[in-house]
């Protein structure tokens, strides 16, 4: 197989590891950015800690370094607004703001949790802040997407639908049939891809003849950004215009954000010793591009903001998730009699 390399520089760990190009950006937003992705790594690194004590009563998929998309895109969501997503769907679920005691005592099976203690780390729902499910079966959530922003435009309130997925899930035959729909009724989603360049275990060149993904995009006809995704400020700007366009009668939208994993596909390992190119080396490469650093640094040089004010963050963060782990390990776990309270409609009879 002959594999393009259509991404370039944006797939290159050693490119773009310097401070972020601001732009017209509002320093509060941007240290909004900063607090969000920061809080959504350090929860993400306190679930780890619990998995590898076996606190933990489920599989946990960890996006430790890509934390910019779902911030960046969540800036433009509304509360009508209806997220979606799969099974590495934690920094989707905070980027929301949803409940953060929640999502601790769902991973350790707790009744408080996101959904109830029963649905783990890949179940989560928290519909009042706009998260309206993640599923653990590649590429499910994206056509539930679509048929949201169906009922989206019928409503004609203005509101949007998202989905978020990764490059694995674009081998699946219902994004393509989802593309195709969302174009031709013209309806308000954004298709926001994370493209780390691995499936699991698997390098994307081995399993497409492109590394770039946007091409599924070009086929339907829905306007496109290829994007670094470890920059927030060019995942809000990119959301921003496409959300904006589905907000006003302009149709779907797809963001493809090329970002890369720092740990494995499930759990806290790093996964150096799989896969065909994941390497020491490859993986030191893509930290130099890590999107809170270069936030951080960008912040420090063009607007002058000083580090006790990140410390002061770092510090409240700290203290929320402590708070937030004690009050999830003090929940109890779910009750015996309540097993098939949720499988059916109405409960039981």
């Amino acid at each position: 197989m002959q594999f393009e390399d259509k991404l370039g520089y944006l797939a290159d760990p050693r490119q773009l590891t310097e401070a972020l190009d601001l732009k017209n950006a509002s320093t509060d937003a941007l240290v909004a950015f900063y607090r969000d992705m920061v809080l959504i790594r350090r929860t993400e690194e306190t679930i780890a800690e619990l998995y590898t004590a076996k606190e933990t009563k489920t599989p946990v998929h960890l996006g430790i370094g890509q934390e910019a998309v779902a911030v960046g895109v969540s800036a433009h969501l509304n509360s009508g607004d209806r997220v979606y997503s799969g099974h590495r769907g934690h920094s989707h679920y905070l980027a929301l703001h949803a409940p953060l005691t929640a999502i601790l005592a769902e991973v350790m099976g707790r009744a408080t949790g996101a959904s109830r203690g029963m649905g783990g780390s890949m179940h989560l729902f928290a519909p009042e802040s706009g998260f309206h499910g993640s599923v653990p079966i590649v590429g499910a959530t994206i056509p539930i997407a679509v048929g949201a922003g169906l009922a989206c435009k019928m409503d004609g309130k203005g509101q949007v639908a998202v989905c978020y997925f990764g490059d694995g899930a674009c081998e699946e035959g219902v994004l393509h049939e989802s593309l195709n729909f969302a174009r031709v009724m013209d309806l308000p989603v954004l298709f926001v891809c994370e493209n780390n360049l691995y499936s699991s275990h698997l390098d994307i060149h081995l399993r497409q003849p492109s590394n770039s993904v946007a091409r599924f995009a070009e086929a339907h006809r829905i306007e496109s950004r290829v994007i670094d995704g470890n920059d927030v400020v060019a995942v809000s700007e990119a959301a921003a215009d496409l959300i904006e366009g589905a907000r006003n009668g302009g149709g779907p939208g797809f963001v493809e954000a090329v970002t890369f994993r720092w740990l494995g596909h499930v759990g806290p390992n790093a996964d150096i010793d799989v896969g065909v190119r994941r390497s020491p080396e490859e993986l030191k490469q893509w930290k130099e591009r890590d999107p809170v650093r270069r936030l951080t640094d960008a912040l420090k040089e063009a607007r002058g903001v000083d580090q006790s004010r990140f410390a002061e963050i770092d510090a409240e963060i700290e203290t929320e998730i402590a708070d937030a782990l004690e009050a999830a390990r003090g929940s109890d776990f779910p009750a015996g009699n309540v097993l098939i309270d949720y499988v059916y409609a109405g409960g039981r009879s």
